[in-house]
């Protein structure tokens, strides 16, 4: 079995929160910016049957794992149970804002179904992957304020509450991952979680993509004027896919885990933020 190196004091701390309850969400609340909000609307509507899945991926794997991963598993399982439930209600507010999330929900299903009818050990590898996915996308927010700077209040100390959660527990499903396949020949295991990332990127862009060139033509911006500002803001200003490009071919390195980077330094800081954060006290 590969050396785990998650941080021995490493605490996963549950942030039992409530966002946006009883408040009217504006249609473009990222900045009244039609494309913002699209592709952080088709990323939220991914969030509560994924996360779902993360849990039941991982609690699979949970029976005969050492003491203190079980309790991360635990501790990870409450986190994620609790993103799912405030996802649901941004998406809520999204809905009743006029967007119909309908389209993206179905193709969340059509993944979900394919990815289940496979082996277990499948579902763990596809958690371990997206979860590399969150964590990088987590690490950014965080890292760059200017992100999320323009959302609405409630919008924006939700998203950043994810993130610190998304950082924290970003080394549980891969220790899981490595628990589970530690009889394994050390190539056999890289070789599957190399595909497997793969094929999870390109879900990943094509899929957010689609789901976000859908919202937008619900804002009547379509054809090649949808294209150029949806790929100018994810990949050029503020850009944060290619900003995490570099995070996301870390994964394919020997020795790799995510704990290499201890970014909790990004959870302190945004956790002094968010208590200014009215949504957040």
């Amino acid at each position: 079995m590969a050396r785990e190196i998650t941080p021995s004091d490493l605490t996963i701390t549950p942030r039992d929160r409530r966002f946006g309850r009883g408040t009217r969400q504006e249609r473009w609340w990222m900045d009244g910016d039609p494309v913002a909000t699209a592709l952080y609307n088709a990323l939220s509507a991914t969030f509560p049957k994924g996360e779902a899945f993360f849990v039941e991926s991982v609690r699979a794997f949970r029976d005969g794992t050492p003491p203190k991963l079980e309790a991360e598993i635990r501790a990870f399982v409450t986190q994620e149970v609790m993103h799912s439930r405030e996802h649901v209600a941004f998406n809520k507010r999204a809905v009743e804002a006029g967007y119909d999330l309908g389209p993206l929900d179905r193709r969340v299903d059509e993944r979900l179904e394919l990815v289940k009818s496979r082996p277990p050990i499948a579902s763990l590898a596809a958690t371990m992957a997206l979860e590399h996915f969150t964590a990088i996308l987590a690490h950014e927010l965080l890292r760059d304020p200017r992100h999320l700077a323009a959302a609405d209040p409630e919008s924006r100390a939700l998203w950043r509450w994810h993130a610190i959660e998304e950082i924290e527990h970003k080394g549980v499903a891969y220790d899981t991952w490595l628990h589970a396949t530690r009889d394994w020949p050390r190539f056999k295991r890289w070789s599957v979680k190399a595909k497997v990332m793969l094929l999870v990127t390109r879900n990943f862009v094509v899929d957010r993509t689609a789901g976000a060139l859908e919202l937008l033509r619900q804002d009547g911006i379509t054809g090649p004027k949808a294209w150029a500002r949806l790929f100018w803001y994810v990949w050029v200003r503020p850009g944060m896919f290619r900003k995490v490009a570099a995070a996301w071919a870390s994964f394919f390195l020997p020795g790799f885990h995510p704990w290499n980077h201890d970014d909790r330094d990004l959870i302190a800081a945004a956790e002094g933020e968010l208590k200014a954060e009215p949504a957040y006290a």
